[in-house]
């Protein structure tokens, strides 16, 4: 591939957008607001656009967005799958309208949905119950340390530790510390796993939890898995699994028959819905049959051949309304009743071996193995951002990097099920062309990219959210 072609350097369709950001304006003069002063202003300038200029200005914009519609997005830890199209006509079939007020009587189709996607879900993670109501899979993690501190309280367990690997998403710490918990962490041994020394040391009486992804984030598979969870099991504690790598273990592995006791679903990430990006999503989470009684209210269950809702005994309450993201349950329902057990379990192999054929593709040491689904290289003695950045030169999305922070200068990669051979191997040369480039190249990248390099850290602590140009905005 010749990654200079003229493809890649766009910068002259964009020139317009500073031109329609200019467009003659209408002042509006307001009077008489029910809002208090400081909440109004005198007047406010809209721009004047036709229809088609609008309509242009949005579609240009949505050309110098990346998408996995794009090509690849191999975002380690972060699984952008690819979202079926199919879903979106289901979940767009005006059957799939229903107000959450109406009554259990009139909604007995869309309660038979829910129903059977908890069963799925269930059978799916080797979980006995499984409630659908979060939001997102940070809301599932949350949720599912609550049941866990429920079920401490109630049993009279006075427990005030969770333990977490250092190498886990920062949800898992922020989950565990928001339902009032001390974080306690956890180093990982020098094949990348959980050191079980560490762990034995980490548990006590004390401890409620541990929480752990499996395979990690490195794609490594925990081999003392049966162990750990026995060491855990032993004070009294629980085990998590955070659902994020579930993809690697479809028909394979159930986290239930591993011995973990509450696990939260990122259907996003396993069942093909849309990244959330804040929201919406879904984060269902599932539970071994001791902690049932404790899941959000209410489930839905099946009696006497009808659906019907109903509170779990000592149900931690509500944590979002209705069911969760009806819609966003609603495809994942379709993507996992479509693919059926046959489909799941090929979408993980693909996934293991889409992964590692990449790997064995890229001239880049990847410090830790027999990986599965995503693997951690090391950009060694080079800035792992700055290769990041020129990758986008050759027309291809960067991996994560820079984490997990115990391989050095990473370069987090999972490129999913869904890519074939040829563009895992255009990925691969974007890899190792951006490595071999200069540092003055490195440095200086991205240079074909409609937005160049931007100081990430002010844009996050300072960010422009104003429609008019910059040049306008001393006007304000």
């Amino acid at each position: 591939m010749d990654y200079d072609q003229a493809r890649y350097s766009r910068d002259d369709q964009y020139e317009p957008l500073l031109a329609e950001k200019n467009a003659a304006r209408v002042e509006i003069d307001e009077e008489d607001s029910p809002l208090p002063a400081e909440l109004t202003r005198d007047s406010v300038e809209l721009p004047d656009l036709s229809e088609p200029e609008l309509a242009r200005h949005y579609t240009r914009l949505s050309q110098m967005n990346w998408s996995v519609e794009s090509g690849p997005y191999p975002l380690g830890s972060c699984t952008m799958k690819y979202n079926p199209s199919f879903t979106e006509d289901v979940a767009a079939d005006p059957n799939a309208a229903v107000h959450p007020d109406r009554s259990a009587r009139s909604v007995q189709g869309s309660l038979e949905l829910l129903c059977d996607l908890q069963d799925y879900l269930a059978r799916i993670g080797g979980m006995d119950a499984v409630t659908l109501q979060p939001p997102a899979g940070a809301a599932g993690e949350f949720a599912g340390i609550l049941v866990a501190k429920a079920y401490h309280e109630a049993n009279g367990n006075d427990r005030n530790e969770v333990v977490v690997p250092a190498s886990a998403h920062g949800t898992n710490f922020a989950s565990a510390a928001m339902a009032g918990y001390d974080v306690v962490e956890l180093p990982s041994d020098e094949d990348g796993r959980v050191d079980v020394d560490a762990l034995d040391a980490a548990l006590s009486d004390d401890t409620a939890a541990l929480m752990l992804t499996n395979p990690n984030t490195v794609g490594l598979f925990e081999r003392d898995i049966v162990d750990i969870a026995e060491m855990v099991h032993d004070v009294g504690g629980l085990l998590y699994y955070d659902g994020a790598n579930l993809n690697a273990l479809l028909g394979r592995g159930r986290p239930g028959d591993m011995g973990f006791d509450i696990m939260h679903y990122n259907v996003h990430k396993t069942f093909a819905t849309p990244h959330g990006g804040g929201g919406p999503g879904a984060g269902p989470v599932g539970v071994v049959e001791e902690l049932a009684p404790y899941l959000p209210s209410p489930r839905v269950r099946e009696k006497g051949g009808n659906y019907e809702l109903f509170d779990p005994e000592e149900s931690i309450g509500k944590v979002h309304g209705y069911q969760g993201n009806w819609l966003v349950l609603v495809k994942a329902y379709a993507y996992i009743a479509r693919l059926g057990d046959e489909g799941l379990t090929d979408a993980s192999a693909k996934a293991v071996l889409n992964a590692n054929y990449l790997a064995s593709q890229i001239d880049y040491e990847v410090p830790y193995d027999p990986f599965h689904h995503e693997f951690a290289a090391t950009a060694g003695d080079r800035d792992a951002a700055d290769v990041a950045k020129r990758m986008l030169d050759y027309g291809v999305h960067p991996p994560t990097t820079k984490w997990p922070e115990f391989v050095p200068e990473a370069m987090l990669t999972e490129p999913t099920e869904v890519e074939n051979r040829d563009s895992l191997d255009d990925l691969a040369r974007a890899f190792d062309a951006a490595m071999a480039d200069s540092d003055e190249e490195l440095e200086n990248a991205p240079s074909k990219t409609t937005a160049r390099r931007i100081d990430q850290v002010t844009a996050a602590r300072e960010p422009r959210l104003s429609w008019r140009a910059l040049d306008d905005e001393s006007e304000e």
